[in-house]
């Protein structure tokens, strides 16, 4: 493991998605648009390309965090996560990572300190490449199909419309705030306050 605590960033947050205008405002971008409320929040843009991802260097609770976008595309996330991991010294128990979850109704939160990547792609490839499952990841629920045979890639690159476009922007700023807690108390105290909200 290359991982060492140091000066600069203290926390990475990554928001998971698709680059370009084909997947925005999609099911699988709630990741993308939750780093877009954390960047207003922090009065920043996620807009400097390195290793293969969009970053901004902030301050968020106190700390020193640097925002990541990857543009790997969703199932690479991990090939830009590891790279700017290692370059700013930030441990996985620091790397919080936000997607979204099929199994949760829509505006939903869950926030977990580790565990499996639960059939997503985004996270299973930064489980790979930082080798361990044990980092922080937030979940923001976008609903399940509207039966088992509808197919889980055209329901997740669908584009949210009406109540559940309105409940992911809800929850995009609740995000912020848990995303907020987390860095600057723990994930416990995140995850008592904010899971299920």
């Amino acid at each position: 493991m290359l991982f060492h605590r140091s000066g600069g960033a203290e926390w990475m947050i990554v928001f998971l998605g698709n680059p370009g205008p084909r997947y925005t405002g999609t099911r699988h971008n709630v990741g993308f648009r939750v780093g877009d409320a954390v960047a207003k929040h922090c009065g920043v843009s996620i807009n400097r390309l390195k290793n293969r991802a969009l970053t901004a260097r902030t301050t968020l609770g106190g700390k020193e965090v640097l925002l990541v976008k990857p543009q790997t595309y969703m199932n690479l996330s991990g090939e830009a996560v590891r790279p700017l991991a290692d370059y700013y010294k930030i441990a996985p128990d620091h790397v919080l990572v936000v997607s979204d979850e099929t199994a949760l109704e829509p505006g939903r939160l869950r926030l977990r300190p580790g565990g499996s990547a639960g059939g997503h792609n985004g996270l299973k490839s930064v489980i790979q490449h930082l080798g361990t499952d044990r980092f922080p990841r937030l979940r923001l629920g976008v609903g399940a199909p509207p039966h088992p045979d509808y197919d889980m890639a055209e329901w997740v690159l669908g584009v949210l419309r009406g109540e559940d476009d309105a409940a992911l922007n809800a929850a995009a700023e609740k995000a912020v705030k848990a995303i907020e807690c987390c860095v600057e108390h723990g994930v416990d105290r995140a995850m008592n306050l904010y899971n299920g909200k």
